[in-house]
């Protein structure tokens, strides 16, 4: 028998439409003109606060709403504001140069929650302290807008019996629920050029995603896969060598050689289907929320596809209609800095009962100073919402009042666990997929 007689089956891989909506963090127009954060600070009051006003007839219409000055001692009512939490162990500036003086360094904690804690309301005519075992400071972080029932003590505090918050905005109906089998890929922390990355995990994981890899069955799934999602931190580069002084061509290699190793990666992808590139915290894109797509002249090779696509952190998209947000982690990160939950899952589903993608900026989270608008409003709910380069592999479902479902994500950092996450579109079911390399 000859090869030409034995029959070859061709895979088609499966469409989807693609939508994109990252727009909203694209900083296009806007200038820096010194301007300060106050601005957004008061655009997230008055959002949320519009919202918050429209809860308040079904939460408890018999009491009266007051500003922060119009407080009166002993009378029971509502208030709505921004919370600020003054913190024992929060770095200052002040903290920052006395390590630089001391002889012996300062140990910087990993979580900076103090029993000692406490949370302030304030809106634009003043601000209160506030009182009461149900408000806990250990979850709240500055910058969140909560509508809080209760009434003002005789020392001038506010005595909290009760809180509100926006909760989840309006979603979507999940489309295709009966529809055939297609998936998103998530994958984060490639850390490309780092002592972690395993260039064979990434191999295999390449030739899966391509259906070059495994028997029939396999391909067949690898076909099913109709979009990947590279969320964050996909090369890492020695900061060492960048310090503003011109560079040898050796350091030049060190600098280039991730960037040309991910390109390949990226374009083996690129020819076989779309492929979203979301920046990280290492990557080289600007520092400060939200993070600009990456300068496609860094990818030579896969930026001639019309399939290689380079986005914004955070990432809004739709494909087939399935609403997708995610970030690359550093939204969720800080908030573990400064709040405390009982895993990582649990401050994703925090973000959006407080409809806030990243609460903690600008106070401690890098942000570019919006003066017009909000771009972390989360304004419709997504069905996936995952957040890159943790830990560890973690989800579930999470539930609104009004019967939204979404299913939140932790997306492992690939170059530490070897593990990719598949989404299906049809019914949100997720599972991993991992290249370990252990023998």
């Amino acid at each position: 028998m000859t090869p030409m007689d034995i029959e070859t089956e061709t895979l088609d891989r499966k469409q989807s439409l693609y939508r994109s909506m990252d727009e909203i963090f694209e900083i296009q127009k806007e200038m820096y003109k010194g301007q300060q954060y106050s601005q957004i600070y008061y655009i997230r009051l008055h959002l949320i606060r519009t919202l918050i006003y429209s809860l308040l007839p079904n939460w408890k219409p018999h009491l009266p709403v007051c500003t922060v000055l119009g407080l009166e001692k002993g009378k029971e009512c509502i208030v709505v504001g921004t919370l600020y939490k003054h913190m024992k162990l929060k770095p200052t500036i002040l903290s920052e140069y006395s390590k630089e003086r001391s002889v012996t360094p300062l140990v910087t904690p990993d979580n900076f929650v103090h029993e000692d804690d406490n949370l302030v309301l304030e809106d634009e005519s003043g601000r209160v302290n506030l009182k009461g075992s149900v408000l806990s400071p250990s979850v709240y972080v500055t910058g969140n807008v909560v509508a809080l029932h209760g009434k003002e003590t005789n020392s001038g505090d506010f005595l909290v019996e009760d809180i509100l918050e926006a909760g989840l905005p309006p979603q979507l109906d999940l489309p295709n629920k009966s529809g055939e089998d297609k998936y998103v890929v998530l994958v984060s922390g490639l850390n490309v050029g780092s002592s972690s990355s395993n260039p064979l995990q990434l191999q295999l994981l390449v030739d899966h995603i391509t259906g070059h890899l495994g028997d029939k069955t396999e391909q067949q799934s690898a076909a099913e896969i109709v979009q990947v999602v590279v969320a964050g931190n996909s090369v890492k580069i020695d900061h060492g060598l960048l310090n503003g002084h011109n560079l040898g061509s050796k350091d030049q290699s060190k600098l280039y050689e991730p960037l040309k190793e991910l390109d390949i990666f990226l374009t083996q992808i690129a020819a076989s289907m779309p492929i979203d590139i979301m920046p990280g915290y290492n990557d080289p894109a600007n520092f400060a929320l939200p993070q600009q797509p990456l300068n496609r002249c860094l990818f030579r090779g896969s930026s001639a596809y019309n399939t290689f696509r380079s986005c914004t952190n955070p990432h809004l998209f739709d494909v087939d209609n399935v609403r997708f947000l995610g970030t690359s982690g550093q939204n969720i990160d800080d908030l573990e800095k400064y709040s405390e939950a009982k895993d990582k899952l649990e401050f994703m589903e925090r973000t959006l009962r407080w409809r806030h993608l990243a609460p903690t900026a600008p106070n401690t989270l890098g942000c570019y100073p919006f003066t017009d608008r909000d771009p972390f409003f989360i304004e419709s709910c997504p069905h996936v919402y995952f957040v890159g380069n943790q830990d560890k592999y973690a989800t579930r479902i999470v539930k609104g009042s009004e019967g939204q479902v979404v299913r939140v994500i932790c997306v492992p950092k690939f170059s530490e666990t070897g593990i990719a996450v598949m989404v299906n579109l049809k019914n949100l079911e997720c599972h991993t997929l991992s290249f370990g390399t252990d023998i």
